[in-house]
Parts: C-alpha cells; sequence; structure tokens
C-alpha cells in the first residue's frame, strides 16, 4: 500500500470515530468566543512608526540574525515578569520543546500535572529527564510524589498557571512552597495568564508575588502577536542559547513584528480597564451558567469556559448550534483533551457584551435539554 492510500484510511478511521480535524477555512462567521485574544489587540495593524525596521531577520539568532529589536524587547518582557533575562522563540510550542529539552538532564526527574498542554508532554518526550506525573492540580499528590521521588540530580515541577482546555490551575503560592520545602525547580507556563491576570497583566505567578525559576509565555494570545518567550535568571538565557535546538537552528522573528511586539507589550501592561472589564465579565458569565443550571468545574475562572459534553457528537453538536445563533466556539475532543471529556470551549474577551452572553446561556442551555439525559 502507498503511503497516499496509508493515510487516507487512516483519516478514514479518524472520521468514523469522530475524531477528524478539517480545516474551517477563514472564520467570519459568527462572533468569536473562541479565541485567545482576551483584550482584542490581535486585529491591530502595522505600526506606522516602523517603516525603517526589516521584516525579516535574514538568519537565526547565532548566525547575526539578532536585531536591536530583539534586545529591546527581551529586556522589556524580562522586567514585565520580574525576571533577569528573556530570550525570544518562535512560538510557544518551541519555547516549551526547546527549554526542556536543554534542561532535562540524564538523572533528572521531571513532575508533570497530567494535563499539561502537548508542548510540554513533547519537550519532556525530547529531554534526558525522567518523567512522572502527578493528579492535575493535586498539590497533595504532587507532595506525595516530590517525597517518594527516586535520588534524582535536580527534580522539577511543570506546569501551566492557566489550564487552556479546563480553565483552572493551581494555587501558585503553595505551590511555589511546595517546590521550595523539596528543593525542586518550578517551570510555569503562563500563556493564558499574561495579560489576563495581575495588576500589570504580569500573569499569575506575578498576582501571587513571585517569579517561578522558569517562566514561559506567550505573545499570541492576549498580547496579540505572535512569539514566545522564556525567562528566568540571566544564566538560563546564557543556557537555551547554547542548547535550545528550537531556538539555535531556527531563523530568528521578524523584527518588523518584534516592534510591533514591544508596543503590543506597553499597551497589555496599560490595559487595567480592559482586564478589569474582562473579569467582571467573566464573574457574570458564570453566575448566568450556574443559575441557569450548567455545571462547572469548582476550579474554573477566568475567562476559559468549558461545557463538558462528554461525547465527540454532543460537543459538536453545541458548536454547530451555536454558530447558528451567530457564536463562533471550537468543539474540543480526543485526544485535545482525554476520552469521555469533550467540551466546547468557550472564551471570553473584553469586549463581550451582557446580551450576547445572555443569549449564550440560553443556547446552552436549550441544547442541554435535547441530550437523552436532558443534560
Amino acid at each position: 500500500m502507498g503511503f497516499v492510500d496509508y493515510l487516507q484510511d487512516e483519516l478514514d478511521d479518524l472520521r468514523e470515530q469522530g475524531l477528524l480535524r478539517e480545516s474551517t477555512g477563514v472564520a467570519t462567521q459568527g462572533l468569536d468566543y473562541s479565541s485567545n485574544d482576551y483584550l482584542r489587540l490581535a486585529g491591530g495593524a502595522v505600526s506606522r512608526e516602523t517603516p525603517s525596521i526589516p521584516t525579516g531577520a535574514g538568519a537565526s539568532r547565532l548566525i547575526f540574525g539578532t536585531h536591536e529589536q530583539h534586545l529591546a524587547l527581551e529586556s522589556e518582557l524580562a522586567l514585565w515578569v520580574g525576571a533577569d533575562s528573556a530570550l525570544l522563540f518562535s512560538s510557544g510550542y518551541a519555547a516549551n520543546l526547546g527549554a526542556l529539552g536543554a534542561l532535562g538532564r540524564q538523572g533528572d526527574i521531571f513532575l508533570s500535572d497530567e494535563l499539561n498542554h502537548a508542548s510540554i508532554i513533547d519537550g519532556c518526550r525530547l529531554s534526558r529527564a525522567s518523567v512522572l506525573t502527578y493528579r492535575h492540580c493535586d498539590l497533595d499528590d504532587l507532595a506525595q510524589k516530590l517525597k517518594s521521588a527516586p535520588p534524582s540530580r535536580k527534580l522539577w515541577v511543570l506546569t501551566e498557571s492557566y489550564f487552556s482546555m479546563d480553565g483552572d490551575g493551581p494555587d501558585m503560592a503553595a505551590l511555589r512552597q511546595l517546590c521550595a520545602d523539596a528543593d525542586a525547580g518550578l517551570y510555569v507556563d503562563e500563556a493564558h495568564a499574561l495579560g489576563v491576570f495581575g495588576s500589570a497583566g504580569g500573569g499569575l505567578c506575578a498576582a501571587a508575588g513571585f517569579t517561578p525559576d522558569v517562566l514561559v509565555g506567550t505573545l499570541g494570545k492576549a498580547v496579540g502577536t505572535h512569539g514566545a518567550f522564556v525567562a528566568g535568571p540571566t544564566v538560563l538565557r546564557n543556557w537555551l542559547w547554547n542548547r535550545a535546538r528550537s531556538f539555535v537552528f531556527s531563523t530568528a522573528p521578524s523584527p518588523l513584528l518584534t516592534a510591533q511586539s514591544r508596543m503590543a507589550v506597553a499597551e497589555v501592561i496599560g490595559a487595567v480597564d480592559k482586564r478589569s472589564r474582562l473579569l467582571s465579565a467573566c464573574a457574570a458569565f458564570e453566575d448566568a451558567l450556574s443559575g441557569a443550571g450548567v455545571e462547572l468545574s469548582t476550579r474554573r475562572f477566568g475567562p476559559i469556559f468549558p461545557i463538558r459534553l462528554g461525547t465527540n457528537d454532543a460537543a459538536q453538536g453545541l458548536a454547530e448550534r451555536l454558530l447558528s445563533a451567530g457564536f463562533r466556539v471550537q468543539a474540543i475532543r480526543a485526544p485535545t483533551v482525554p476520552t469521555g471529556t469533550a467540551r466546547v470551549r468557550i472564551t471570553l474577551s473584553s469586549n463581550t457584551t451582557d446580551a450576547q452572553r445572555t443569549e449564550l446561556v440560553r443556547e446552552i442551555v436549550a441544547y442541554q435539554q435535547t441530550l437523552p439525559n436532558g443534560d
């Protein structure tokens, strides 16, 4: 069998299981309740203040691809999150692959939340560290595994501060103390928290009053541009410069886009009113859903609302109904989430309205009443 036939058979199997992912084309229909553009900054045009900045870097950072915009943004990002230094990557996925692959050495142990993002999982696989998982956001289970972990060169705890598919996260202050007591490094992915939480949008670690050993942030969500960074002590930046393969062997980010990111970060830091509006809307939406009998996790907070349906067909059905009602949302199915936990993921942004949220709740409740068990 040729590879084309083989791949088609595999795609047919995915379709039969209700797991086939297909391109929806350019998103033009419906109000956006699915993206990570929490502060609605992604729609901005290229600034006229950057006409002399080149569009391309021309090489990797190690081969004369560094531009003054890269260095300036890295300094500003480090200051924002309270770190000594930062290093830009092409994406959050590349940042986690590069950082974890460089940090994890033979004899190290990574203790990773069982629901961590695929980029963290893949970064663990690329490292030479041994990997253990602990129950999602369960600090008691983590504490037990830290105590019972075999002797190691270095222990690391890996987590997201705000989980993209569940809208929850661990108690960051308690997690920091747990790691300190166990002499474990703390690696935190703040992709969905930056810009949303903290007085200057510096994330959930900043809101808890500390900077982790390693902080990963992205620029393509609340910041509204593209790319990512890893922040921490200067020695970490120097190590990643030498050993993070996704950094070493990639062309440097566009200097022009980097300049745009600098302006966007400054806007995010000052977006106090937008953050306040967003979080107030989140609280109101949660109250409305709970009041209507829509079950939410007791740990859920912030702009991500997973409406669990269980089956792939039920999740897809709700997504289609909401699109027909004018709301663009995404059905999330295995393997993105565990089998049997298919859901519709709704995300709020700072420009959501009371009327829109009221209609969303009405449509969700009406759909749940059509399901066999009535919920």
